[in-house]
């Protein structure tokens, strides 16, 4: 094992600021000097940036951190946790896609409003807020520990270092700007999870010794998890990315409702290798350092390898860092001003796009509050989505069954599974359900109630069609 020097982390910690410096320039040179460029990037990414855009936000630091603790705690199945992203991705792009695009929003809340109401939105919009915001806790300590690991500072310093600089990022840039960053951010990060699977693979002599020493369950489709938990993952994971905003606002940065809907797909196909190679490098940990906090299972293999290749491997896991943050942190950002900020103050264009950055910088800095108190990141991260899949229940009820249309009801399905969801999680999932089953049933079993119980012919119940013009194909 290696102990690096203080030369050697200074070579380390050198890399990682010039690549930061680098790709901050290129941040500046591709700034958002519009709104609509800091939101949608003007509708003009090419559909592989836009499926880039997709996969890193489903493989960021939280996933790629959080899929390896989970493997070294249940197995190679743990890679179900980015495989549910291929699943999720493809039914978006068959069903959903071309829908969202072609109705002219580019927040959920927009999209939900336009079924059933300014109320809604509202609801809608703040509970996408809080999912977010626990998300990017997660972000924070993925990227935390990591950090730490090599440059031997603690997890709060580390967490620090990742809001300052990720926050520049979104904030100045916007969508336009975080599209095309992430391109170099995604190269350095396939890069560097390349490298820990070659290490990993050269430490531990392949699969063939781990499964001879190894529980047979560690290799297994569903490991120590069941299925379940795996099925949990899949639906969650599928209901997240239907009404996640930074998806949609992503997709509707296209050039067309087909491009929006490819993006969907290719990301899906993108999400496949990299699972499989951070569920490998969580067994590999276990087999060869059993004894180390299971948050470390990735981060350990950089203290087995030259100062150079850790230094090009911290640099993908900060370039994976920044892009789950930022993406993250744009699409509160995005929602704070659109659904709470525009309507109440009505500003100038110039006004609002600076309004918009200085709320940025807020968004980017708060979530360092809650640093210290974040429990396994993968559950945490499943919880989050869990409150996104009440959405999409709703949603897809008010595009398959029109017959639902009261705002009454969806606004009171909403808040009473946020609620249950929330509380679900805290108690430890009472008798082996998972909290996401409980997102997926409460919505939908609201409603009907609603339904059953205050249904009228009109009046209240109907929903608000408001008179936005649908962007359509190019």
């Amino acid at each position: 094992m290696n102990r690096f020097t203080v030369w050697d982390t200074t070579i380390i910690v050198a890399m990682v600021v010039a690549y930061i410096v680098v790709t901050a320039w290129i941040s500046i040179r591709l700034r958002s000097r519009t709104t609509e460029q800091f939101m949608v990037a003007g509708r003009s990414t090419p559909v592989v940036v836009i499926a880039i855009l997709l996969m890193s936000e489903y493989i960021g630091a939280k996933s790629t951190i959080g899929t390896s603790q989970e493997a070294f705690n249940a197995g190679i199945a743990a890679a179900w946790s980015v495989l549910s992203a291929s699943v999720g991705f493809v039914l978006f792009g068959l069903f959903m896609a071309k829908r969202l695009y072609r109705s002219g929003e580019f927040t959920i809340s927009g999209f939900i409003a336009q079924k059933y109401g300014n109320a809604a939105r509202v609801v809608v919009s703040a509970i996408m807020i809080y999912a977010l915001f626990i998300v990017n806790v997660g972000n924070y300590v993925s990227g935390a520990a990591a950090i730490s690991t090599v440059m031997r500072v603690n997890l709060p310093t580390a967490a620090f270092i990742t809001a300052i600089v990720s926050t520049i990022y979104f904030a100045w840039g916007g969508l336009k700007s975080v599209a095309y960053v992430t391109i170099l951010h995604s190269a350095v990060k396939l890069l560097g999870i390349g490298i820990l699977v070659w290490v990993a693979f050269s430490m531990s002599g392949g699969l063939a010794p781990m499964m001879q020493t190894m529980p047979p369950q560690y290799f297994t489709w569903s490991g120590l998890l069941g299925g379940g938990t795996i099925g949990a993952w899949i639906i969650g994971t599928a209901g997240a990315i239907f009404s996640t905003q930074f998806i949609i606002q992503a997709i509707s940065g296209a050039k067309s409702a087909d491009d929006a809907r490819n993006s969907t797909l290719i990301a899906g196909a993108l999400c496949i290798p990299i699972a499989l190679a951070l569920g490998f490098l969580g067994v590999a940990a276990k087999f060869l350092f059993p004894h180390i906090k299971s948050l470390y299972a990735l981060p350990i293999f950089l203290q087995h390898m030259s100062p150079l290749l850790s230094g090009v491997v911290t640099v993908s896991l900060v370039a994976s860092i920044f892009v789950s943050v930022s993406t993250v942190a744009l699409a509160i950002a995005s929602l704070i001003v659109k659904d709470f900020y525009v309507p109440r103050y009505r500003p100038t264009p110039e006004r609002e796009l600076r309004a918009t950055r200085t709320i940025s910088f807020v968004v980017g800095f708060l979530p360092l509050i809650f640093v210290l108190f974040v429990p396994q990141i993968l559950a945490l991260s499943f919880f989050t989505r869990a409150l996104r899949l009440s959405i999409t229940v709703v949603a897809l009820m008010g595009i398959y069954l029109p017959f639902f249309r009261s705002s009454r009801g969806v606004i009171a399905a909403l808040v009473v599974a946020t609620i249950a969801t929330t509380l679900w999680y805290l108690l430890g999932n009472p008798f082996g359900i998972d909290n996401m089953y409980v997102a997926l049933v409460t919505p939908a079993i609201v409603m009907c109630l609603d339904k059953l119980m205050f249904h009228s012919p009109g009046g209240n119940g109907s929903s608000v069609e408001h008179g936005r013009v649908a962007h359509t194909d190019s």
